[in-house]
C-alpha cells in the first residue's frame, strides 16, 4: 500500500463526512427518483438480446463508489516517519526494554533471587508497568542449567494448580490422576533435575489471581529439598493486590520465605522524556518526532504507566500521519483525546496520582 492511499483511508475513518460523495447535480438526483416509464408495446416477434442490468443512478457514498482499498497494516505510518518497525506496540517486547532506575532495581531483584537460590521472589507493579517485559528478558537470559516453568494467570484447586505446574514443565498430568500421583511425579522431577545439576524455577505471571490457599500450596512445594539445597524456586509477578495478600497475618509463613521483592512504580516525567525517544531510536528513528510539550502532556494524561504511554503515542503518530505531519505536538495529542479514541483515558486518570 502506498503511503498516500493509507493516509486517505485513515483520514476518512477519523474525519468522515457523511455527506461526502452525495453531491450529484439536483436534476440527476431528481431523475433517479422518478418512476421508470411503462414499457413500450412490442412491435414485432423479434426478441432483442438482453443488454444486461442497467447501472443504478442512485447517489452513492464516495467511499462505496471507489474500488476497495487494501486493508490497513500494523506498520501503516512507519514509512512516513522513516522507521523500520512500529515503536509503540502494546505487546511486551524485550528488544524495546528501557532501563530506568526502577526497572534496573526490579530486574536486579529478579536476577538476585534466582542466582542466590531464594525460595520466593516477589515482583509487583501496577497494570502496564512493564513487569512482563522484564520477565521475558529474564527468561531469555537464563542458561540451560535452569529449567523454567512459566504459568500465566494461574487459578483453580490444589490438583488443578499442580497440573498447571506439570504442564509448564512439559510433564504429563492426566485429568483422572489423583493428587497423590501428580505430587509424586512432581517431587521425582525436582529431585532428578537436582541430581543432574539443574535447578527448577516456577514463574507465576498475574499471580494476584492466586488464592491464599493456592499460595499455601506453593509454600508446601518449596519444602521439597535435597537436605541442604533448594530444589525449587518460585517467582511471583503480579499487581499490587498480590503484595496485599502476602502481607496478611495468616500468610506470615509464606511471607517469611520471600527473600527478594520489589514494587515497580509508574515513570516520572524525566523517565518518560527518555523512554519515548529510546523506543523511537530502536525502531530506526534518527530525529525528534515528539516535541517536549507533547511528551509532558503524554506523561500528565497517562500517569507515566508504560503501556498507556505506548498506546497514546501510537494513536498520536497515526493522527500525525493522517494529517501529513512529521512531528507530534500537544495539538495532536488533544485531537486524540477529544475524539475519544484513547479508550484508556479513564484508567490513566486513576493512576495519575501514583508516586513515581
Amino acid at each position: 500500500m502506498t503511503r498516500s492511499r493509507s493516509r486517505k483511508l485513515l483520514s476518512r475513518i477519523l474525519w468522515f463526512d457523511p455527506d461526502a460523495g452525495n453531491d450529484l447535480p439536483a436534476a440527476q438526483t431528481e431523475a433517479s427518483l422518478q418512476p421508470d416509464p411503462a414499457p413500450a408495446p412490442v412491435a414485432s416477434a423479434v426478441v432483442e438480446p438482453d443488454p444486461g442490468p442497467v447501472p443504478s443512478k442512485r447517489p452513492r457514498s464516495r467511499i462505496l463508489a471507489r474500488e476497495p482499498l487494501p486493508a490497513l497494516q500494523g506498520d501503516i505510518y512507519t514509512e512516513h516517519f522513516g522507521l523500520t518497525l512500529r515503536p509503540f506496540a502494546l505487546t511486551p517486547d524485550p528488544e524495546f526494554l528501557y532501563w530506568p532506575q526502577s526497572h534496573q532495581r526490579a530486574y536486579t531483584m529478579l536476577e538476585y533471587g534466582i542466582r542466590a537460590n531464594a525460595p520466593i521472589t516477589l515482583i509487583t507493579g501496577e497494570v502496564g508497568a512493564g513487569k512482563t517485559t522484564l520477565l521475558l528478558h529474564l527468561i531469555r537470559s537464563l542458561g540451560p542449567e535452569i529449567r523454567v516453568g512459566l504459568i500465566s494467570n494461574p487459578h483453580g484447586s490444589r490438583a488443578e494448580l499442580l497440573r498447571w505446574v506439570l504442564h509448564s514443565l512439559d510433564e504429563p498430568a492426566e485429568p483422572n490422576e489423583s493428587y497423590v500421583d501428580l505430587f509424586s511425579r512432581f517431587q521425582n522431577l525436582l529431585l532428578s533435575e537436582y541430581a543432574a545439576g539443574r535447578s527448577v524455577v516456577l514463574i507465576f505471571d498475574e499471580a494476584q489471581n492466586l488464592t491464599a490457599e493456592a499460595l499455601e500450596e506453593l509454600r508446601m512445594f518449596i519444602n521439597i529439598n535435597s537436605g541442604k539445597d533448594e530444589v525449587l524456586q518460585l517467582v511471583l509477578i503480579g499487581q499490587p493486590e498480590l503484595r496485599d495478600l502476602v502481607s496478611r497475618p495468616e500468610m506470615r509463613q509464606f511471607a517469611q520465605r520471600v527473600a527478594a521483592s520489589y514494587h515497580l512504580t509508574a515513570m516520572d516525567l524525566k523517565t518518560v522524556r527518555g523512554y519515548i525517544p529510546h523506543r523511537l531510536m530502536v525502531a530506526g528513528c534518527e530525529r525528534r518526532i515528539f516535541t517536549g510539550p507533547a511528551i509532558a502532556m503524554i506523561h500528565k494524561v497517562t500517569g507515566g504507566v508504560p503501556r498507556l504511554v505506548n498506546q497514546l503515542c501510537d494513536l498520536a503518530m497515526v493522527y500525525a500521519f493522517t494529517r501529513g505531519k512529521q512531528t507530534v505536538t500537544p495539538t495532536t495529542i488533544q485531537r486524540v483525546l477529544d475524539d475519544g479514541v484513547f479508550f484508556s483515558a479513564n484508567a490513566a486518570s486513576n493512576t495519575s496520582g501514583t508516586p513515581a
